[in-house]
């Protein structure tokens, strides 16, 4: 279960650490200053949304973690009233 949620982090990471990598090569390649700004603003665009859809696929999946446990916590309350009713408490 660990793993299933450290997943999602992992590529977000990835992709953050993608585009550092990025950004750290256009700043170390020959072109002019326009240039290197223009393409250092679509690297951090497109970074911020990678990180804004790992975000929410994160939320999401941590909505849907939160139903579940709602659920086993109500069957476990029914369970332990059925187990009251039938001890006669």
């Amino acid at each position: 279960m660990a793993d299933e949620n450290d997943g999602g982090m992992s590529v977000a990471w990835f992709f953050v650490g993608a585009a550092v990598g990025a950004a750290a090569a256009l700043l170390l390649a020959p072109q002019s200053g326009e240039e290197t700004r223009r393409a250092l603003r679509r690297k951090a665009e497109e970074g911020r949304d990678v990180v804004s859809r790992s975000g929410k696929d994160v939320l999401e999946r941590g909505k849907e973690l939160f139903e579940k446990g709602k659920e086993l916590a109500d069957e476990a309350a029914e369970v332990f009233e059925k187990g009251k009713r039938a001890l006669g408490a």
